[in-house]
Parts: C-alpha cells; structure tokens; sequence
C-alpha cells in the first residue's frame, strides 16, 4: 500500500497520530525509565511500534501469546521477554530460545504449568499470584510451594507477577490507590516466600499508582482509547479509525463503513470525534449507524446533535473504546501527521 495522504487509505482503516503517539512514549518514559517499564505488547500487536518503545530505552516486554513472542525475536526484540499467560504447551518457546537466542520467561501458577515449561525447554519462570481478578494466578500462599517445585524441575524463578486488572480502569483515583495497595500486598507476601529479584505488575490505570512493583506492564498508553481516556491520564489518544460514510437518511442518521468487524465491543460503543457530537446509535457487522445533524430525530436515549449532517462520502474519524481487540481486527496501522501518510506498519503479533 502506497497511500501518502488519509484520502487515498481504504476504510476502515487504523490512524495512528504520530505527535500523540510520541508524546505517550515519552511521557511514559520519564515516569517508568528503562527496565521500570515492561511495555505489553498485546495492546498493538505491532513489532514497529515495539521497536519504538525501545528505541525510548524499554528493551524488555510482556506478551500474551507464543506468536508475540516469536515476532519481537525475530525483530531483534528478544532481550527480555515475559509470556504473562500460562501455556501448558511451550515447545515453541524452547525452539525460539535455541534459534534466536531470545530470552523467555513464562508465567506458571500450577504444577501442571511448571511441568510444562521445564518439558518444553524453557528455563526460566515466574510464578503468577493470584491479587484479586478471577482469572490466572495461584493463591498467594501457595506461590513459594510453587516456586519449590519449579526449582525442583531445574528451572530459574525470577520472581513473581500479579495483574490488578480489576482495579485498573476503576474511575475514582483513591478507589485505584486503596485497592491497588491491597493487590500489592498479597503479591509481596508471595514475593517473600517465592525470592527472585522481579515483582511485575500493573497496567495503564495504575501505572504512577503502583510503586510497589519493580516493574509495570502497561501497554494501552501508547495508543489509548476512551475507556482509559475517562481517567483523566497524561497520555493522548493517538489511535482512531478512519472510516468512510456510505449511506445518510432526511431522518437525520448516517452510516459508515466500519462496524462491529473493525472494533472490540467489550468496553461499549465507540466514539465519533469527527465530526463532533455525532452520537452514535448503534453498531452492526460492517457499520455504525450515527446521528451527526441538527434534525430531531433520534433513537430514544440519545441527545439531538447540533452539527450539519454528513454527506455520503465524507471521512469521520471513530475511537474504540477498547483498544486491545480493536487492534487485532487489523492487518495495519497508519501513522499520519495531518493528512500526511508517514509509515505503515504491519499488525504482525495478530493470531497465536
């Protein structure tokens, strides 16, 4: 693709604002300097991007799949790479510590997990303790039995890990600090009982709130979307989707061509900004169905909008409201400067 201005991309399409997306790496950068941040991946799926964020001086990563890990190595960005997710199959990850000289480490939070890893020939790992979300992570006061049995099999414990995921995206800033505290208390009692010189932990929400963890593993702050934006953080929204209207109606709607296919519903509806106060109706496969004109109607629920209607043809601009599965849907991102195509960037960590 040879596109140089935003009106020769085909929508929907992933716009990356360049002047945004550098000032959140380098906001993130003085606030978390070098290996204080273990920048995850799985946020943008995009070995470009990663390349930037250690060009930055954040040369280690967190990755939620083997196919991550396995695009970061092969781009040169093996230093330091933790698969935060356990895998009861690690073959892969042992032929790309012996093919690439990457170094892997692997979360495990059952005997089954570290069984894995020592026979699939990854020797190092983390043990992932349980802080509060219902989903992986042992129970904090079994972690150092764990850590026990690992090092039984051979294997390096680092440390340990412990994701407040559910604390993250609270809206009430003293809510995220109590419970952030609470989180990291259960994680360094298991650090106790476990040794190794990691503590990882974190995410975009908590990223200046948790100075419990040597390191944090935020990864939406680089692009952002309205479900982090709500927070009132210092990092910019730099990701949105260009999309074309198709369709307008005299009862006052429009519709362009990106729906449920080009965005991760789990947050809610994305946001039109472009044109402004557009109120979004609804989303189905290959559309969104917006209001964006001074008539009155609307679907019930919503605010009559006060701006001229679009024109079949016209561009808006949309951001997700969850970045991470947004992303996923893409095969490539655009970085832009005003109507300026820079580079496009392949969306090269997507599948498994």
């Amino acid at each position: 693709m040879n596109a140089r201005r935003l009106h020769d991309l085909a929508t929907p399409a992933l716009v990356v604002d360049a002047d945004a997306l550098d000032h959140n790496l380098r906001t993130i950068a003085a606030a978390l300097p070098g290996p204080r941040m273990r920048p995850h991946v799985k946020a943008h799926k995009c070995s470009a991007l990663a390349a930037r964020q250690a060009a930055a001086g954040h040369r280690t990563f967190t990755c939620a799949t083997i196919r991550e890990a396995e695009v970061l190595a092969g781009a040169g960005l093996g230093d330091d790479i933790l698969l935060a997710n356990e895998v009861l199959d690690t073959r892969r990850l042992g032929t790309l510590i012996d093919n690439e000289s990457a170094r892997i480490t692997v979360a495990v939070d059952s005997p089954e997990t570290v069984a894995a890893a020592a026979a699939g020939g990854v020797p190092e790992v983390v043990i992932d303790v349980n802080v509060g979300l219902p989903r992986c992570g042992c129970p904090p006061d079994q972690a150092g039995r764990l850590a026990d049995e690992a090092r039984s099999r051979g294997l390096e414990v680092r440390g340990v890990m412990g994701y407040e995921g559910h604390v993250v995206g609270l809206d009430d800033r003293a809510e995220r600090v109590r419970m952030t505290a609470d989180c990291m208390a259960l994680l360094l009692q298991a650090h106790v009982d476990v040794g190794g010189d990691l503590v990882s932990a974190g995410g975009t929400g908590t990223y200046d709130i948790n100075t419990w963890a040597n390191e944090i593993q935020a990864g939406s702050y680089a692009l952002m979307d309205t479900a982090y934006d709500r927070l009132g953080l210092p990092f910019r929204q730099a990701l949105t989707v260009l999309a074309t209207v198709i369709s307008t109606s005299a009862q006052g709607w429009a519709v362009a061509d990106c729906g449920l296919k080009a965005f991760g519903m789990d947050h809610g509806n994305p946001t039109v900004v472009d044109p402004a106060g557009a109120a979004v109706w609804f989303l189905s496969d290959e559309h969104i169905t917006f209001a964006a004109g001074s008539h009155p109607t609307t679907q019930p629920g919503t605010q009559p909008a006060t701006h001229p209607p679009p024109a079949v043809g016209d561009r808006i601009r949309v951001v997700p409201a969850h970045v991470d599965p947004t992303i996923a849907y893409h095969e490539r991102m655009h970085v832009v400067s005003g109507d300026d195509v820079l580079e496009t960037w392949p969306i090269d960590m997507r599948g498994w």
